[in-house]
């Protein structure tokens, strides 16, 4: 067998061209920066096994993410943004796309006024919308208008990782596997602690790097204090 022999070739599926050419013009054409955060999990992780224990089952950390993101968005509407050749679209409610893996691709769903629903109802909503990717059946009021992504490869080990924007969008966050790390108390003492990797690239034609920082400001408070996520009056988060 010659070297020319050792190997197959798949044609590019009518998905795979269409990511790849969405990827291609994001990277080529927007200008990235990213900032990274480290944001304590443990309060929420108890959170959820309180809830468990109560209820038989609780809302997955992603649901508490979305959420989180969506009113921290609301908080930072600088980020919940779309940029146009004439100018930007700013909204009023977060619209989060969840990157979700489909065969042979991805898939981009949205989570429509996020910053409007439970942590029950974001994770009844993901759960459906990621059946209907599989089986290739979203509508394309359901995979379109997002003004913000998340991108969460935490379940697979990932630590951190850089994602890239999701055009018209101008923000995307990367988020990664919570891990222990042993961090100082107030008196100084070491407490072990798990911390959950969060890497947001923003697109710098809109965005400057302190309004990025006040989002993930935003978002620690949220995760780090989640209590505040199972209100059902979004305003008091």
């Amino acid at each position: 067998m010659t070297m020319a022999d050792d190997h197959e070739l798949a044609p590019l599926t009518p998905l795979r061209r269409i990511i790849a050419a969405r990827m291609a013009e994001a990277t080529r054409t927007i200008p990235h920066f990213r900032l990274t955060a480290a944001i304590e999990l443990d309060a929420l992780l108890a959170l959820r096994e309180a809830i468990g224990a109560q209820r038989g089952n609780a809302p997955s950390v992603n649901a508490f993410i979305v959420k989180a993101c969506g009113l921290s968005l609301v908080e930072v509407p600088e980020l919940n943004i779309q940029w146009a050749d004439d100018g930007i679209r700013s909204y009023a409610d977060a619209h989060i796309a969840i990157v979700t893996a489909v065969s042979g691709g991805l898939s981009t769903p949205i989570v429509a006024q996020a910053n409007r629903k439970s942590v029950w109802e974001i994770a009844e909503e993901t759960r459906a919308l990621a059946a209907r990717a599989a089986r290739q059946e979203l509508t394309m009021a359901e995979i379109m208008g997002g003004t913000f992504s998340i991108s969460n490869l935490g379940m697979f080990g990932v630590e951190q990782f850089d994602a890239i924007i999701n055009a018209p969008q101008c923000a995307i966050l990367a988020v990664g596997a919570a891990r222990p790390q042993l961090l100082p108390d107030a008196a100084g003492a070491p407490r072990l602690a798990r911390l959950l990797s969060c890497t947001l690239s923003v697109d710098h034609r809109a965005i400057d790097g302190t309004t990025a920082a006040a989002f993930l400001q935003a978002l620690r408070a949220r995760l780090e204090a989640p209590a505040c996520l199972l209100d059902p009056e979004p305003a008091r988060c």
